[in-house]
This record gives C-alpha cells, sequence and structure tokens, in this order.
C-alpha cells in the first residue's frame, strides 16, 4: 500500500502544483542529456485501448478499419469491411504494483448511406484508479477518494472517392483525479474539457497476378484538440494535443497468407517545459490552446534537434493466415529525455465468424519510473464485426 500512495501522491502534486522544478542537469540549453519531458493534464486520453495495435508496437492510423478506429482515425471507417462493428477492452494498469487500476474501452460503428459511404461512430473511455489515500509531496495524508476518469465521443465519417476518406469526433472529457483530496490550502474540483479529433485516411488496392494484392494505406490525425482542463481555480493546463501520421502496406501473397508492416509518427501539439536563467524547468501554462498547438513546432529550448526528440516511433507487423489467425509483433519508441518510454510487444488474433479476439502482451523493459505501465500485462480485445442486424433485409 506504501508505494500506491507515494505513487498517486507524487503524481497529484506534479499535475496540480504550480511549483517550479528543477533542471536534472545543469545544462539548461536543450542538449542531448537534458530532461525536458513534455506533460499533459489526462493523459489517459493517449493510451492505447485495444488489444490489436497494442501487440504492434501501438501503431494504428493507417491500418485495416475496424471499431477501434474511432480511437486511432475516425476517418478510416467507411473502407471498414463490415457495415457494423463493436469492440470492447479490458487493460490492466499498473499491474506489477496495484491490483485495481484499469482502462476500459468501448466503441462502435455503423455504415450507411450509398455504397456504405458514411458512418457514424462512438466510444466510452473508463480509467478507474483504484481506492486511494491521498498523500502530499511529504508523505502526509490529505484525505482519500475514488479517482475517476472518461471521455465520451461521436463520430461521423465519409468516403470522399474510392480511396480518400475523412472524419471528424466531438468528445468530452471528465477527470474525477482529486475527488477527496483535502487539507493541501488548494481546494480541487473535477476536471471537464471538450475537445475534436479530425482525421484523413488514403486506402488504395492493386490487383497483382494469381490473386495477389498490395494495399498501401496512408492516414494523419489532429486528436484532442480543444479547451485545457481545470482542477482548481488557479491553474488550467493542456490536454493532449497530438498529430499523428502512419502509413501502412499489406501484401497479400495467395488466398492464405496476408502480411502487414506499419508506421505511426507521433508529436503533442503542446508547449514544451522551459528553463529560467537560474536553470529552474517551468511550464508556459499561459500560453493559449492555438498558440500553444502553432508554437509547439519551434518552443524546444534546445532548438531543432530537441524538436526532433519530441516525435514518438511505433513500428509494427501483423501476418493473417486465411485470415482467421493473426501474429503480431512491435517496437515503440520515445527519446530518454523526452519520457525514455522504449518496449516491444507481441499479440495473437483469431476470427470466427462475427466474433474476433485479440491478446496483447507487453514484453518488460526498464526499471524505476522508466518502466512501462503495461510491462508484464496482458490485454484483452473482443470484437463483432457483421454486415446486417437481426431483422434486417440483404440488398
Amino acid at each position: 500500500m506504501a508505494k500506491r500512495f507515494a505513487l498517486i501522491g507524487l503524481g497529484l502534486m506534479a499535475c496540480f502544483s504550480g511549483n517550479v522544478a528543477h533542471a536534472q542537469n545543469s545544462n539548461v540549453n536543450g542538449s542531448k542529456n537534458t530532461v525536458n519531458t513534455i506533460t499533459t493534464a489526462v493523459p489517459f486520453l493517449r493510451i492505447s485501448p485495444d488489444a490489436r495495435s497494442g501487440g504492434m508496437g501501438d501503431v494504428g492510423i493507417a491500418i485495416s478499419a475496424d471499431a477501434n478506429a474511432q480511437f486511432w482515425n475516425v476517418a478510416k471507417i467507411p473502407f471498414a469491411a463490415k457495415k457494423y462493428g463493436v469492440s470492447l477492452t479490458y487493460t490492466p494498469w499498473l499491474k506489477d504494483l496495484v491490483p485495481d487500476i484499469w482502462l476500459g474501452y468501448i466503441s462502435g460503428f455503423a455504415k450507411f448511406g450509398p455504397e456504405d459511404n458514411q458512418a457514424v461512430s462512438a466510444s466510452l473511455r473508463y480509467f478507474n484508479l483504484g481506492d486511494i489515500n491521498y498523500t502530499d509531496i511529504n508523505a502526509q495524508p490529505v484525505g482519500t477518494g475514488k479517482p475517476r476518469e472518461f471521455s465520451f465521443d461521436v463520430g461521423y465519417s465519409r468516403r470522399l472517392s474510392p480511396y480518400l476518406s475523412t472524419g471528424l469526433s466531438l468528445r468530452y472529457i471528465y477527470s474525477g483525479l482529486a475527488a477527496g483530496a483535502q487539507g493541501t490550502g488548494t481546494t480541487y474540483k473535477p476536471g471537464n474539457a471538450f475537445a475534436a479529433d479530425l482525421g484523413v485516411y488514403y486506402n488504395k488496392t492493386t490487383e497483382l497476378d494469381n490473386a495477389k494484392t498490395n494495399n498501401l494505406a496512408l492516414g494523419a490525425i489532429l486528436s484532442n484538440v480543444g479547451s485545457k482542463i481545470s482542477y482548481s481555480v488557479n491553474v488550467r493546463d493542456f490536454i493532449p494535443i497530438n498529430l499523428g501520421l502512419g502509413g501502412a502496406f499489406t501484401h497479400q501473397a495467395d488466398e492464405y497468407n496476408k502480411i502487414t508492416v506499419a508506421l505511426d509518427v507521433n508529436k503533442l501539439m503542446v508547449p514544451s517545459p522551459q528553463f529560467d536563467a537560474a536553470g529552474n524547468q517551468y511550464y508556459p501554462r499561459d500560453k493559449s490552446v492555438v498558440s500553444g498547438m502553432f508554437g509547439s513546432f519551434g518552443d524546444a529550448p534546445g532548438g531543432f534537434g530537441e524538436e526532433l526528440r519530441e516525435f514518438q516511433l511505433s513500428l509494427g507487423a501483423e501476418y493473417w493466415y486465411q485470415n482467421q489467425f493473426a501474429v503480431r509483433a512491435g517496437y515503440f519508441y520515445e527519446d530518454k529525455t523526452k519520457g525514455d518510454r522504449k518496449y516491444f510487444s507481441c499479440g495473437v488474433g483469431v476470427k470466427y465468424n462475427v466474433f474476433n479476439i485479440n491478446v496483447a502482451y507487453l514484453i518488460p523493459s526498464g526499471s524505476g519510473i522508466n518502466r512501462n505501465p503495461l510491462s508484464n500485462t496482458l490485454r484483452f480485445t473482443l470484437m463483432f464485426e457483421l454486415d446486417q442486424l437481426n431483422g434486417e433485409s440483404s440488398d
């Protein structure tokens, strides 16, 4: 239990306090060794919610569409193979430390219109942080509570041509992270925010000889563009506005074998932490959302070199046999000065009729604060995909 108290207490103080932090080394000019990690409120919005992408190093912007496209790129949905889809995922969190923190995700879509060229979709993400006793930075108790966070969104997407589609999602975000925290000198309240995702998707299949095909897919998504969130009167924090670019190439070798390789590149479009003349690190909360987004490509203290280190990379591969059995593997990379998350993942998938079961495993890596919270964790996704509902007439 002591681990839980310290973990949550330090996390709360990092999220809510307006005090400056000290740089972790004497070089404040953004050298390759200067730790300058970008942090935002409600980081659960950037947690990969499905086991398929989780087994591929968290790639998902341009891989083939399913019900989880609502998270990765809503513009993909008109290209889904089925007319309807529903997905449910359960993800344990910090499993090696505490038993009752978990993320749940449910999403679904329905296509309609001529040639099913339009789609509506929705999802609910729920983050349960268990029952905890809060502590301050000095490990003193400041109350008890049941912190919970969730987001709900609805989306619309449309195919603009045989190869191109676009989509928009609107999102409501609730964060009761500090519910029950008392005696800190600050009154905390649940945070609320609104955001939107805007995506585009390109998908083209080329027929080859002997039933072989090649498919190229490209995607771009601007996600969580919205208001700041506040837990107290004096502090408003950025939510994780993100720009993602992805590509996927699929080769159908014959009627039995298919392989996909995919790459995603992501960058948070929020201000980078800065350093004052004394070498203290501070976060520029006073910037507006718009100026923070556009300024995020040129505000790193270390200049262009540090800007490049703010990009995250995901690389994954997926092999299908008879479109029924899948094997996956992937790698995620984040620079050591920007969070230092690096890990391999793997997974399997099985399709039977309208059912699809995916399992992902994140291979343990790192140690201490750099250890990934999902290390040694299995993630499960149950998916239903079908072309018509009961009682619906077919064409």
